[in-house]
C-alpha cells in the first residue's frame, strides 16, 4: 500500500507534524479548560418550600390537611398554585378534604391530586 502523493508533500514540508502539534495542543487546552470549569460550579439544591410550609405534617406521612379561603368556595391541597396565591390572613385550614366539604366548600379543578 503506497501513500497518496499529497500526503508524501505535506509531510515532507512539515506542514502535517506542525498541524498535528497544534491540534493536540488545542485539544488539550479545551480539555484542561472545561475540567476548570466544572470545578467552579455550585451543586444544584431543589428546595420545597410547600412541603416545608405544612402545618402539623411530616414529610412521607399521607397528606391530609387542606386549605381554603375565607373568601372562596373552593379548597386545594397545599402545595397547589391556588393554595400558595391565598393570603395567610384569608387561610381556612381542614383535617380533611371531607370536612373542607362539610363546611361548603369543593374541589379545586386546578390542583392535580386532590379528590
Amino acid at each position: 500500500m503506497s501513500i497518496p502523493r499529497w500526503l508524501q508533500k505535506i509531510n515532507s514540508e512539515g506542514v502535517f507534524v506542525t498541524l498535528l502539534i497544534f491540534l493536540i495542543g488545542g485539544l488539550g487546552f479545551g480539555l484542561g479548560r472545561l475540567s476548570k470549569t466544572e470545578e467552579k460550579r455550585t451543586p444544584v439544591r431543589i428546595e420545597s418550600q410547600a412541603v416545608d410550609n405544612l402545618p402539623a405534617q411530616q414529610i412521607g406521612e399521607k397528606i391530609t390537611k387542606v386549605v381554603a379561603s375565607k373568601k372562596g368556595t373552593k379548597y386545594h391541597l397545599p402545595w397547589c398554585p391556588g393554595a400558595q396565591s391565598i393570603k395567610e390572613e384569608n387561610k381556612i385550614w381542614f383535617d380533611s378534604p371531607e370536612a373542607a366539604r362539610l363546611a361548603g366548600y369543593t374541589p379545586a379543578s386546578n390542583c392535580k391530586g386532590i379528590e
